[in-house]
């Protein structure tokens, strides 16, 4: 008793014979079916390299493109061609040039010889199946698919609609109830015959050859009727991506096809040298016998399609650029962003990287220059302080900035002088601490020496700006950590908030204010507010700013309690 191989080559002839030679090294007759697309030259080539071998044949030719009947009629007429040929197999195993055989071709048979009766195919119901990608589901059995989806895709496309709109079904033949599942089939001698030779062949002919993508459909069809033991599970390793197209095993993969314990394994890139002198080898250099259990590599495949269409939390690639809202997170780490800040207290960034141990920086998105911190003009990841650069896409240069500095607590200062292209994906950012002393950009305006008319259009400017920044910031979609403040009611008790910025930035270590910033003179600020409101600009930001303000001095530094033993 024996196995036979069908091969269905269409490329990578010299890869297929060595395979082929492989095969029947070990006592497998093996028939081959060369796409009718491959040239005479090298059809003749390849059959006169395997005609020495008496195991060896080959059988009549058919085109085969993806998605068309071809493909089955290949598999039919080279599985004929063996149970004619071979009347000692008893399993039939259906293979590409592209397959390898991972482990010892005895233990297959072993293994086949075990099971004489059962058939290995998947085969589930159209409503069972959840592989399908981007395709068509029920419809593929009820519709006509006369033109090729790879070479006519608007016709296809256009008579699929056209059999929707009219209801142009068709019925399926008497006893069939469709099934699904991977190509790659190892059938029993008696079932194939069943199939091959049913009175009701020409019935069932005629209807999968325009059925789409019939060699997913027929033989797991058919075998229902015909079987009387079906695993429903493949023996070949096939794994498909994302979009439904299959994985390509290379050289690297070695260990973890090893894993799989799997028989066969499509599809092997032509070139993975080390692969096939791996696997094409002698018992002794062979994987141990087991049962096979693609699963235990689903884990490895999973990840690689989530890193794929996912990738990983802040990082953008341009292969994989998402969709706003698709992202896998908008940036890499936590970071927070403070405006109003440097315009109230004097050498703010210098107080907030002492008391925080954060790397803090100036104004990132301001007009002239990007203010990394300590002055530098170029910091991790080759990010340039040139302002054209950044704005260019300033959202990238965020997203760029906590990449390459993940692990490290990032802070700047933000103002409605800085370019506001940002703020909807920091509103957006679950990463984001934001933290805002509204009406603040007012205190460079009053300490200035600028114009006054002058001074009222930019104030009217920066108001106008900054009331539609906190209509993002206030708006249902935002996801950031968001903390707002008027500057009236900031400047009467600023301690209470730096403390509870300061633990959000510590997170694990709460660290307490040993040392107050100091508060920039307001003297005067009130009155400055009132003119503005005299000359018909009205600074309702600021909030309930008093007209003759006080100076503010910072209350004492309350020391944490501590016990002497």
């Amino acid at each position: 008793m024996s196995i036979g191989i069908v091969m269905l080559v269409h490329n990578s002839l010299e890869r297929a014979a060595q395979v082929a030679r492989h095969w029947t090294a070990s006592g497998c007759p093996v028939v081959l079916h060369v796409d009718k697309s491959v040239t005479r030259k090298d059809f003749r080539a390849l059959r006169d390299r395997l005609r020495p071998d008496p195991l060896v044949r080959f059988s009549k030719r058919h085109r085969c493109e993806w998605g068309t009947w071809g493909i089955v009629a290949a598999s039919q007429a080279a599985s004929e061609t063996m149970l004619a040929s071979f009347p000692d197999v008893s399993h039939v195993f259906l293979a590409s040039g592209s397959c390898l055989p991972l482990r010892p071709v005895a233990e297959l048979v072993d293994y086949l010889a075990a099971r004489p009766q059962t058939d290995f195919i998947e085969s589930a119901t159209t409503s069972d199946v959840p592989w399908i990608v981007g395709g068509l589901g029920e419809e593929r059995f009820t519709l006509r698919f006369p033109f090729s989806w790879k070479r006519q895709r608007r016709l296809f496309d256009k008579w699929v609609d056209v059999q929707r709109r009219f209801k142009l079904e068709r019925r399926i033949p008497p006893g069939l109830v469709p099934h699904m599942g991977s190509q790659w089939w190892c059938l029993s001698r008696e079932t194939l015959s069943r199939i091959l030779k049913s009175p009701e062949r020409a019935l069932h002919d005629r209807y999968f050859r325009r059925v789409w993508i019939p060699d997913e459909s027929y033989y797991q069809t058919l075998a229902r009727l015909y079987s009387r033991n079906i695993e429903s599970r493949s023996l070949t390793l096939s794994k498909f991506d994302y979009q439904g197209k299959p994985h390509v095993f290379y050289d690297d993969h070695l260990q973890l096809l090893r894993r799989s314990d799997c028989f066969v394994a499509r599809k092997i890139w032509p070139g993975a040298e080390r692969l096939y002198r791996a696997f094409l080898t002698d018992d002794a250099g062979a994987m141990k016998k087991a049962e096979p259990n693609p699963a235990k590599i689903d884990r490895i495949f999973a990840k690689a399609v989530d890193r794929r269409t996912r990738g990983r939390p802040g990082l953008y690639m341009q292969s994989r650029m998402p969709r706003n809202g698709r992202e896998n997170g908008i940036t890499a780490h936590p970071y927070s962003v403070f405006q109003g800040f440097s315009e109230l207290f004097v050498d703010f960034e210098s107080w907030l990287a002492n008391a925080s141990g954060a790397r803090v920086h100036g104004h990132l998105f301001a007009p002239k220059r990007v203010e990394f911190a300590g002055g530098e003009s170029i910091i991790d990841g080759a990010l340039t302080d040139n302002a054209a650069t950044r704005d260019h896409a300033p959202e990238r240069f965020l997203t760029n900035l906590i990449w390459n500095t993940r692990g490290e607590r990032q802070c700047f200062q933000f103002s409605p002088r800085d370019n506001q292209e940002v703020n909807w994906i920091m509103a957006r950012d679950p990463n984001a601490q934001i933290s805002v002393v509204t009406g603040a950009w007012a205190v460079p305006l009053f300490r200035s020496k600028k114009n006054f008319s002058t001074l009222r259009s930019e104030a009217a400017r920066l108001q106008r700006v900054e009331s539609e920044q906190l209509s993002i910031l206030r708006s249902n979609h935002a996801n950031a950590q968001i903390r707002i403040w008027s500057m009236a009611e900031f400047v009467e008790s600023p301690m209470e908030p730096l403390q509870t910025v300061l633990d959000e930035i510590a997170q694990k270590k709460s660290r307490w204010i040993g040392e107050a910033p100091r508060l920039v003179d307001l003297g005067g600020f009130g009155q400055f507010l009132q003119k503005l409101k005299n000359e018909g600009m009205h600074p309702y930001l600021m909030g309930d700013f008093p007209v003759e303000q006080e100076p503010q001095e910072m209350p004492p530094v309350k020391q944490r309690p501590y016990l002497v033993r």
